[in-house]
């Protein structure tokens, strides 16, 4: 099975441990994107994934190729070209004080691409599935226009396609997101959300619930996720339900509906080290179960532990096994020593 994602990779920049920016007189720098990090996870699970976009050729583009390599991503299909590498500065929150990102990525060089840099018959060649998110057309037209076009290509060559919502208030307004997303959707097979995502894209929104106060009702997810199916004719819908006690402590579950029936899984109390990329390992954990033929049951029982994990590791990346994931996923949440 071979998977393909589409996005941006950028560079990370961060105060050590939980200094604000203010405070900082050094920033640990590592590479991280929404498509990159689905791929590194579906590459440390065994999975020929490729990651595509476009990074300049100097030594920080490359820089952020090896990250990628150092995985067993497939970096072939990188275009090479452009200025800069996308930046984005994250302060770590803490008990109640929130994280922070600060962009610094416009005019990336996946920002000013354009649509002939990308061959996609030549891309799609082989593959099983392609997976992009809602930051990616985020960009800018163009980007979007070349994510219009990569999914008219895996449609016609019958590839699975899924998307993670992903939207994000630095880069667009809820308008455009949802005229951009409501074109790409219909592509789209398998949609991925959050709590929020469906209400800020589509307008579609959960019943009693308050994320803000930390009230997540997930009897109102299944409205959601019907509504989604039925607009855009999803074969899947997973939304991720975080209930935030604080920035260090929150509760971490899921749902799925196949389009018959509804499947939640367990609810984990997590300790947050990372929570950058939580969506994103969901994605690959998700893409996983769904390429191995688990059922319903197993693939959300999966999805969510592989997330779980990754909020346990520092960076993007999400760098767990399988066998980890499925002894998660099997109760075994200890955290004892292993010997």
């Amino acid at each position: 099975m071979k998977v393909v994602t589409f996005g941006e990779l950028m560079l990370r920049l961060a105060p050590e441990g939980y200094y604000r920016f203010v405070q900082a007189d050094t920033l640990g720098a590592t590479f991280g994107g929404g498509e990159a990090n689905v791929a590194v996870s579906l590459a440390n699970y065994g999975v020929d994934a490729a990651f595509v976009t476009k990074l300049p050729k100097h030594e920080i583009g490359q820089a952020a190729v090896n990250s990628l390599r150092k995985y067993g991503v497939d970096t072939s299909k990188i275009v090479r070209g452009g200025d800069r590498v996308g930046i984005y500065f994250l302060e770590k929150g803490a008990s109640q004080r929130p994280s922070k990102v600060i962009y610094d990525r416009a005019g990336s060089a996946i920002a000013k691409a354009e649509l002939s840099d990308f061959d996609w018959d030549a891309i799609f060649e082989g593959v099983d599935w392609f997976h992009f998110t809602g930051i990616t057309p985020a960009l800018g037209d163009n980007v979007a226009e070349i994510c219009e076009a990569a999914c008219r290509a895996a449609k016609s060559r019958g590839i699975t396609i899924s998307c993670d919502l992903n939207y994000r208030a630095k880069l667009w307004t809820k308008e455009k997101a949802g005229e951009v997303m409501g074109r790409l959707c219909q592509y789209v097979d398998v949609c991925i959300a959050n709590e929020e995502d469906a209400g800020d894209v589509f307008g579609i929104r959960a019943t009693n619930t308050d994320v803000t106060t930390g009230k997540v009702n997930h009897e109102g997810y299944k409205e959601v996720a019907q509504k989604l199916k039925e607009r855009f004719g999803f074969s899947k819908v997973a939304i991720t339900l975080r209930t935030s006690i604080s920035a260090n402590d929150n509760l971490w579950a899921a749902m799925l509906y196949d389009g018959e029936d509804f499947y939640f899984s367990k609810s984990y109390a997590m300790h947050i080290v990372d929570r950058v990329g939580g969506g994103d390992s969901f994605g690959g954990g998700l893409i996983y179960a769904c390429l191995n033929g688990y059922d319903s049951r197993s693939t959300i029982e999966f999805a969510v532990a592989a997330s779980c994990l990754k909020h346990s590791i520092e960076g993007d990346y999400n760098m767990v096994s399988v066998d980890e994931v499925k002894k998660l996923a099997g109760g075994d949440g200890s955290g004892r020593v292993q010997r």
